[in-house]
C-alpha cells in the first residue's frame, strides 16, 4: 500500500490492538465478523467503491457502513468499519486488503491471549514445507474448479486435531478466499504478521542436521544482536546443506554453508 492507504491500515492497526486490549473483547469472534466484511465487500465491487470515494463525506460513508452492517455484526466490528472508511484510500481494493489483514491479526491475538502463539507460528511454517514438498497437495488447494467445500474438507482431515484451530481457520481462509495470491505468499505473509505479534523477526535456518537447544540460542542471540530484534527462529533440515547454516530473514540470506562455498569456489575458478 501506499500513501494514504498505508496512513489509514495504521490507524486502523492501532484501534483493533485498542479494541483487543480490552479482555472483554472476544478477538476470535472480532476475527470471524472481519473475515465476512472483508469477503462481502470483495464481492460487492460497487459497494467498496462508495465506501471509498474520496468525494464523499467520511460521516455519510461511515453511517452508510453502520446501517449496511448493524445488527448483522458485533458492535465493535461495526466501529472498526466505519473508522476505516472515514479515512482515504488509495484504491478501493486497499480497503478490503486491510480489512483482511485485521481479521488475521485479530485471529492471532487471540491464539496470543491463550497462549498459542508459538504454535501457530510454528504450524503455519511447518504447512507451508509440507505443501512446497507436495505437488500433488498444493495442486489440490489451488485447484480452481474444486469447491470450497472440498477444500474445507480436505483441510479439516490434514489439521483437525492435530493443529491450533487458529492455524486451522487461518489457513482455511486463505486456501477458499485466494483473492488472487498465490497460496505461498500467502502463508509467508501470515507468518509474519505472527512474528509482529510478538514483535521479534521471524529467521529461516536451513541446516544440515538439527541444532541443539543451545545452538539455536546461541543462533538467536547472535541473530537479535545483529539485527537489533528480538528473533524467531524456524528450523528447516535439509541434508543437501553439505555444512554450516543458511539464514534468511526477509529478504536477506546469510549463506554460510559448505556447499554454496564449495559452489563459489568453482565459480571463481572457471573465470
Amino acid at each position: 500500500m501506499n500513501g494514504a492507504s498505508r496512513e489509514a491500515l495504521a490507524a486502523a492497526r492501532e484501534r483493533l490492538d485498542a479494541l483487543t486490549d480490552n479482555t472483554s473483547v472476544d478477538a476470535g469472534r472480532l476475527a470471524d465478523e472481519l473475515a465476512a466484511v472483508t469477503a462481502l465487500l470483495d464481492r460487492e465491487v460497487s459497494l467498496r467503491r462508495v465506501l471509498t470515494d474520496p468525494a464523499q463525506a467520511g460521516e455519510a460513508k461511515a453511517e452508510l457502513a453502520q446501517r449496511l452492517l448493524g445488527g448483522q455484526v458485533g458492535g465493535e466490528t461495526v466501529d472498526l468499519l466505519a473508522g476505516m472508511v472515514r479515512s482515504r484510500w488509495s484504491q478501493s481494493r486497499d480497503l478490503v486488503d486491510a480489512l483482511e489483514e485485521l481479521a488475521n491479526t485479530a485471529d492471532l491475538t487471540a491464539a496470543q491471549k491463550a497462549g498459542t502463539l508459538d504454535d501457530v507460528e510454528d504450524e503455519l511454517f511447518r504447512f507451508g514445507r509440507i505443501v512446497a514438498s507436495s505437488t500433488g497437495l498444493r495442486a489440490a488447494l489451488t485447484d480452481r474448479a474444486a469447491t470450497t467445500s472440498a477444500k474445507s474438507e480436505l483441510l479439516r482431515s490434514l489439521l483437525g486435531g492435530r493443529a491450533k484451530a487458529t492455524t486451522e481457520r487461518l489457513v482455511t481462509r486463505l486456501v477458499t478466499v485466494p483473492r488472487g495470491r498465490s497460496l505461498e505468499s500467502g502463508l509467508e505473509s501470515l507468518s509474519k504478521l505472527a512474528a509482529e505479534r510478538r514483535q521479534r523477526l521471524v529467521a529461516v535456518v536451513t541446516t544440515a542436521v538439527p541444532l541443539s537447544d543451545r545452538q539455536k540460542q546461541r543462533l538467536g542471540a547472535a541473530l537479535g544482536k545483529l539485527y537489533g530484534h528480538t528473533m524467531h527462529l524456524n528450523i528447516d533440515v535439509d541434508p543437501e546443506v553439505v555444512g554450516g547454516i543458511r539464514v534468511q530473514v526477509g529478504d536477506e540470506v546469510i549463506n554460510g554453508s559448505l556447499a554454496d562455498r564449495i559452489e563459489d569456489a568453482g565459480r571463481r575458478l572457471a573465470s
